[in-house]
């Protein structure tokens, strides 16, 4: 199409007197063309009536009619140009259903006429009074699926018994006393419960993001960690790994010199004994000569001088094997245990400093504590009490432990790592560790994972401990714990417990899942009668020995 309009220029379809392209063109009597609206308004505010290009008069006003031939040359040469500059239908773009040959790109659909049409073929519909009436839409493709096949109606309702789209001829028929309403009020139900999905995707967007955030803050700082600490962990065995070493080559060069010392002793023994040996293979020499001789008086006179007996060692009880390396193995792995006990507890002293980092300031939230429990005024410590505290609405608040003596810290923790010390001297029972935001605090609690608790508990009056790991894991300590660190990598999902003072290890979850925030949990348990009435302490780190 556009190489046969391709001789002929825009200037050849404008109105002179609008200067666009023709609309509904129409001639005058002397030959030339003009829109129709044009050169009405043109006659209507003018005294004579004549052409505005030659200026040739007419005693009366012209009757004009469309030029039908110009007009259908005009919409061919409209399409060719909007052909040239794009509008046609590209790939997966509704097509104009009236145009033929080459397809432009359809500006609206008629949901009466059940066709689309590009900007020429609607013009019908924005200037005859009849069609102006029918419903356009933007344009879609596949028309007739908006019909009703058995009743062949366009869908005008929406039948919220069956979940599905009506004509009025099924409301009377197959649902006839279902609930129907308007598509267009179905929709805005639909549209108004889009919003509150997409605001609430949205806010499910916006928290993700914000954990995809922290998630790689907190990668970023096990990256950093796990450099320093693999770094850390080459120092302290290449330390130990020295250290036993040079061990290892003063043992053997000690083994060496005393092999060295032996071998000198063994020759001076060989070459006394050798000199032994010679002395007395001529005596023996000599004796036997003597003993096959005949003449009795020489061998009488000769005998005592071979008899007498002459300096001999005893050799029975010397050696040169028995003490050469006697002790040496024995003293260089004492002092080697000796060096690396040392280098441990340097390599501990080393470590534990990392976790001085991750030291958080904990303070006992008082909104959460069983009414049973007494709080120190800077929220430091807790204990329990016999009498039940008055406090303000004490039923409705849902954030306070009313079955538990429980209390948890006000700090909360969703990424990271932290570390803190409760001390717990002069108590019989006590129970520490962290819980999620969300537990249950209105009922009885079930200390477990499970249901969001990672706690370790003390047993009365024993070194028994368990880790309430549903089952539960018992622990045994050589001595009771005066002081406790916990210490919770929320990334690896670790929570750790140790015992300060003793600098060691009591118990680890590990590979926990953590959902939302993490609070510190303390229980002080039943006083027993003053027996356990010493408080539960949060004390600020002062030592890493652990």
């Amino acid at each position: 199409m556009a190489s046969s309009w391709s001789l002929l220029s825009e200037e050849q379809f404008l109105c002179s007197i609008c200067l666009d392209v023709f609309n509904d063109p129409v001639s005058t009597p002397c030959g030339h063309n003009y829109c129709k609206a044009c050169i009405t308004h043109y006659w209507d505010v003018s005294d004579v009536y004549q052409c505005p290009v030659c200026k040739e008069r007419f005693n009366k006003r012209p009757d004009l009619r469309v030029n039908t031939t110009l007009r259908e040359l005009v919409e061919e040469f409209n399409m060719s140009m909007r052909w040239k500059k794009g509008y046609h239908a590209k790939p997966g773009e509704v097509c104009c259903d009236v145009c033929i040959g080459t397809k432009l790109k359809a500006l609206k659909s008629c949901l009466v006429c059940l066709a689309s049409y590009c900007e020429t073929h609607l013009e019908p519909h924005q200037r005859v009074a009849a069609l102006k009436k029918h419903k356009l839409i933007d344009p879609v493709e596949n028309l007739e699926d908006r019909m009703c096949q058995k009743h062949d109606k366009l869908f005008e309702l929406f039948c919220r018994t069956d979940q599905t789209c009506v004509c009025l001829m099924c409301v009377n028929t197959d649902h006839q006393a279902h609930v129907a309403v308007p598509i267009e009020e179905e929709s805005r139900k639909r549209k108004a419960k889009m919003a509150v999905m997409m605001a609430e995707m949205n806010q499910m967007i916006k928290i993700r993001s914000r954990n995809v955030v922290e998630i790689q803050h907190s990668l970023e700082i096990s990256r950093k960690d796990a450099h320093e600490n693999i770094f850390d962990c080459r120092k302290a065995f290449t330390t130990l790994l020295r250290t036993i070493e040079r061990s290892q080559a003063e043992v053997i060069e000690k083994i060496k010199e005393k092999q060295k010392a032996a071998e000198k002793k063994a020759e001076g023994f060989i070459k006394d004994l050798e000199q032994e040996i010679t002395e007395l293979q001529k005596k023996s020499s000599k004796l036997e000569k003597l003993s096959n001789t005949e003449d009795h008086l020489h061998l009488l006179q000769s005998f005592p001088s071979l008899s007498t007996p002459e300096h001999i060692k005893d050799w029975s009880e010397i050696s040169v094997h028995s003490d050469v390396n006697k002790g040496i193995l024995e003293t260089a792995v004492s002092q080697l245990m000796k060096s690396l006990n040392e280098e441990m507890e340097t390599f501990l002293e080393n470590t534990t400093r990392l976790v001085q980092r991750y030291e958080v300031d904990v303070t006992l939230d008082p909104d959460t504590a069983h009414p049973k429990l007494i709080l120190s005024e800077d929220g430091k410590q807790v204990k329990h009490g016999n009498l039940w505290n008055k406090l303000p609405d004490r039923g409705s608040n849902k954030q306070r432990f009313n079955r538990s003596l429980i209390v948890l810290g006000k700090q909360g923790f969703s990424s990271g790592r932290f570390y803190y010390e409760v001390q717990v001297e002069g108590k019989t029972k006590w129970d520490l560790g962290v819980a999620r935001e969300t537990v249950n605090r209105m009922s009885t609690v079930t200390l477990n994972p499970v249901d969001g608790y990672w706690t370790l508990l003390s047993l009365r009056n024993q070194n028994e401990y368990t880790a309430n790991a549903g089952p539960g894991v018992s622990i045994s300590l050589r001595q009771k714990p005066q002081k406790v660190g916990l210490f919770v990598d929320c990334a690896k999902g670790l929570v750790s417990f140790y015992d300060v003072e003793a600098r060691s290890h009591i118990y680890s979850y590990t590979g926990c899942t953590f959902k939302g925030k993490l609070y510190p949990l303390f229980n002080p348990c039943l006083n027993d009668g003053g027996e356990n009435s010493v408080p539960l302490i949060i004390c600020p780190v002062t030592s890493y020995t652990f």
